[in-house]
């Protein structure tokens, strides 16, 4: 599920909801994570036990690890998330050397 993905690309993770720890926080369960989560979620009412899709960027991959920055860096199984939009590097307008005259 993981192949191809590399450093810079934005990435999805489902995550599980533990609890709702204040009216605007989230505890979120992470597979593969092993540490509870929490996040910021004031616009909707999720229940225990729904699923929920965290967006990160990819800032570190290892021999089927992955670190994703959720906020803090996240490192879980390869396998856990599902690649949204692949980085694309910008494009220069000029060269980076001048014409020699």
């Amino acid at each position: 599920m993981a192949k191809g993905i590399h450093i810079g690309d934005e990435v999805a993770i489902t995550a599980t909801v533990r609890r709702r720890v204040t009216e605007d926080r989230v505890s979120v369960s992470i597979p593969s994570y092993g540490f509870p989560h929490s996040i910021l979620d004031r616009t909707s009412k999720v229940k225990k036990g729904q699923p929920i899709e965290l967006l990160g960027d990819v800032t570190y991959v290892n021999e089927g690890r992955i670190t994703v920055n959720l906020g803090i860096p996240v490192t879980v199984d390869a396998d856990t998330v599902r690649l949204v939009t692949r980085y694309v590097p910008p494009k220069r307008k000029a060269p980076l050397v001048d014409k020699a005259t």
